[in-house]
């Protein structure tokens, strides 16, 4: 690897499970998965996770140390910052380590090189073909259900929760997956949103661009905490009925919100809840 991989982030990459992660001879997975693009990638995710951010974890051991599961979590924060303090908790906290598969927006890869770059570190196209095969191959797949609406919550709204879609729902009960629910708190204020300009970012191909009282939304090295809870399995095939699998969904919505609630001190998910359908 470079000389320019934080050596704990080395150690950690060489230590993920070959069951799971299995590089070939050149550094690479079946996936197109990189050694060296890990090592890179989480070198930077490190800084800002113990530096600039000085995330705290709660709950690690909730996370299955082997095999599938969908870890589901609340967004927030103008941009997905938590997507990546997720994804370094998992190999940073874990033992063994654990590489988190991310379903990125569209938007996200249409440049080529981003879109390789996201690619060589696991993190793959947002789409139900991927996240399947993800999941029958034993690994970890991280779901954010309130898509670009949770990012585009204003600093007010950063501890509620918007609707959430149901496919991460399906694909559990297809795959059998159990989820994991987790709460991120922070992102609204390391990126305190005070207006989304929704026109700029559809000429720019995203669906927004968030502004903050320092108009840029460059993050502010705010402390940060990840809650995750224990594990929520469901029965059933992903076949089921719309108002089956949005019970389900309720359930998971309610667990992350009391996961809110309990990362910021409250007794209850009562302050995640006010805002209702942002």
């Amino acid at each position: 690897m470079s000389v320019f991989v934080d050596p704990e982030v080395r150690e950690r990459v060489e230590r993920l499970d070959a069951s799971e992660i299995p590089f070939n001879r050149y550094g690479y997975d079946p996936y197109g998965i990189s050694r060296e693009h890990l090592g890179l990638f989480f070198t930077f995710l490190a800084r800002l996770y113990k530096n600039y951010f000085s995330v705290r974890v709660e709950g690690i051991e909730n996370v299955p140390r082997r095999g599938r599961g969908v870890v589901v979590g609340n967004h927030s924060g103008g941009i997905a910052l938590d997507g990546g303090m997720v994804l370094a908790s998992l190999l940073l906290e874990m033992d063994p380590p654990r590489l988190g598969h991310g379903m990125v927006e569209k938007f996200a890869i249409q440049f080529p090189y981003i879109s390789k770059w996201f690619n060589r570190v696991g993190q793959l196209t947002g789409l139900p073909e991927h996240a399947i095969r993800v999941l029958e191959d034993e690994r970890l797949l991280m779901v954010f259900p309130e898509g670009a609406r949770g990012t585009a919550k204003l600093f007010w709204e950063r501890h509620t929760l918007v609707s959430f879609g149901t496919g991460f729902m399906r694909l559990a009960l297809q795959t059998g997956s159990p989820i994991v629910p987790f709460a991120f708190l922070g992102a609204g204020e390391a990126i305190p949103t005070v207006m989304n300009l929704r026109r700029l970012g559809k000429l720019l191909g995203a669906p927004y661009i968030p502004v903050t009282p320092y108009l840029l939304p460059v993050p502010l090295p705010v402390s940060c905490k990840i809650v995750y809870g224990e594990p929520m399995r469901f029965e059933g095939t992903g076949n089921e009925a719309d108002e089956v699998v949005h019970a389900y969904v309720e359930q998971v919505r309610a667990r992350i919100g009391n996961l809110i609630a309990q990362g910021r001190g409250k007794g209850s998910s009562t302050d995640a809840w006010e805002g209702g359908e942002s």
